[in-house]
């Protein structure tokens, strides 16, 4: 199985020779439906069914003829792509669109104001950047009513007013400038305290500067602590613990008070998260959609903690699910929802962050922009996307949802036959999940090598390409976790196929015969 590779000498050289050690490394020249093609030795076409499919980006498939079509007359209406600072542009109409859905979905009045950005990583790094000009606002607020307090104190005391004897003791004496000076020192400790985020283990949000901060796989964010806001987990089986972490990062700023003639100091929490940012379906940590009683659990934290709840549906949104948001299934109420991916229909570059009114900063609009945000030729791109997925009453949703029904029926009925193989099937829609038991203390020699370096994964999804013809791939931070995410044409002749290679990778796993791997 060869292609034409091209020279890797100048980009991805290394990554090739990983891929290459594992047949997974292949030049392909075109792309259809569920299929990607690359060139076999006698220059023939061989398809692939392509179950990654973008990692959640194809929902209509690769170049779907009528997204091309309408991306082609978009280009002959010479639709402008360069027109920024104008005020006016489809983006507008995008974000229209956008509210309707989601609207629907959340059962709101609300607003949501939209932001807009190239990808998902850089719409995460917007609703970071957001969060945190929030914290500093509820920050100013609150040293606003702090200096108008002090300054009141002052006037009690120009007037016959005394220090309490805890307000002494922190000065040594009872000169109300120094306890004003001390005050004001202590406080400036406090607020130059870096910002943290909240997100749950196993959490996935991209690997910018930021946004790699947010996720939890340690081998993608361990090089990079330095260099931004870092975030707290939590457990998604324990929000319990959301409380205590808080406690235990939690800062104060001194207030005075003036009560019967006496000036007092009274602690007031200080804003030390900035947000909580999770996924319906968390992806990367191996498909674990989350519970209502979760959903519930985390509204209620953020509503205690006083932060914002941030749902990233980049990989699960845009009717992935079933529902144009995962997050509806489980009755969770985010005040930032990320969009990015399907958005795009897989061929515009393309993410947006959707704000709820009660959370807006306006400011933001003029302090941050970015050249390819809002695009003419994107955004309306993304318009015929959701046309699309709303047609025939969500037509697209009801297939993402029977169609993945019976991919997961197919993969169930595996683990019913290899239950000492397959450890769970786990997703909604077509974002599905299929959990091989860790092979670490395999009888084989040659698995169990795999394992401990974390080559399993590439042996098996190379075995796939070239036995089956099947393009899957792990989940980032779950090895033993093969994602499962084709478009809404996946068809039963695909289903069968994978069928048919999960059942050939398990019977060589209970045989524990690494030789049949190709």
């Amino acid at each position: 199985m060869t292609s034409s590779p091209g020279a890797p000498e100048f980009a991805d050289s290394y990554l090739v020779e990983v891929l290459t050690e594992f047949g997974l490394a292949l030049k392909y020249v075109r792309a259809r439906g569920n299929t990607l093609y690359y060139l076999a030795d006698d220059g023939t076409e061989v398809g692939v069914f392509d179950a990654a499919s973008g990692f959640g980006s194809l929902m209509f498939g690769h170049n779907n003829p009528e997204i091309v079509e309408h991306a082609k007359w978009l280009l002959d209406q010479q639709t402008p792509v360069h027109a920024q600072f104008s005020g006016y542009s489809f983006a507008l109409n995008l974000a229209a669109e956008l509210n309707a859905v989601i609207r629907r979905e959340l059962q709101t009045d609300d607003k949501f104001f939209a932001l807009f950005g190239n990808s998902g990583a850089e719409a995460v790094e917007i609703s970071i950047k957001h969060a945190e000009m929030d914290r500093g606002a509820r920050i100013a607020e609150l040293k606003a009513e702090i200096d108008t307090h002090v300054e009141q104190a002052r006037t009690a005391v120009a007037d016959g007013a005394r220090l309490s004897a805890d307000a002494a003791a922190l000065v040594g004496g009872a000169d109300f400038d120094l306890l004003a000076a001390e005050v004001a020192r202590r406080n400036a400790q406090t607020e130059a305290r870096p910002p943290l985020f909240l997100a749950l283990e196993g959490g996935f949000h991209g690997k910018l500067v930021s946004s790699v901060q947010l996720t939890h796989n340690a081998e993608f964010r361990g090089p990079f602590k330095a260099l931004a806001a870092q975030a707290r987990f939590i457990p998604r089986d324990r929000p319990e613990l959301i409380a205590k972490v808080v406690e235990d990062e939690r800062a104060t700023l001194l207030d005075v008070t003036v009560q019967d003639g006496v000036v007092d100091l009274v602690e007031r929490d200080f804003p030390v998260f900035a947000a909580f940012l999770i996924e319906p379906i968390m992806g990367e940590a191996g498909i674990f959609p989350l519970s209502a009683q979760l959903a519930g659990a985390l509204r209620e934290a953020c509503d205690t903690i006083g932060v914002p709840l941030i749902s990233d549906e980049i990989q699960s949104g845009m009717g992935r699910s079933g529902t144009f948001l995962a997050g509806t299934q489980i009755g969770l109420k985010p005040d930032y929802i990320i969009l990015a991916k399907a958005l795009g229909g897989g061929v515009a570059k393309l993410g947006v962050v959707l704000v709820n009114e009660h959370r807006y900063r306006k400011d933001i609009e003029l302090i941050h922009t970015s050249t390819y945000g809002r695009d003419g030729f994107s955004s309306r791109l993304a318009l015929k996307v959701l046309q699309m997925l709303e047609a025939e009453d969500g037509k697209a949703y009801q297939l993402a949802a029977e169609r993945g029904a019976k991919a997961k029926a197919m993969m169930e009925a595996i683990k019913a036959d290899y239950p000492d193989v397959v450890r769970e099937v786990r997703g909604v829609g077509l974002m599905l999940g299929f959990e091989l038991h860790d092979q670490s203390n395999s009888s084989s020699p040659e698995i169990r090598e795999a394992v401990e370096h974390e080559a399993l994964a590439f042996i098996i999804g190379g075995h796939l390409l070239r036995k089956h013809q099947i393009r899957i791939f792990s989940t980032a931070s779950n090895l033993e976790t093969m994602r499962f995410e084709p478009s809404i044409y996946l068809s039963d002749e695909e289903i069968a196929r994978v069928d048919a290679g999960f059942r050939d990778i398990c019977q060589i796993l209970r045989d524990q015969d690494a030789s049949r791997f190709e």
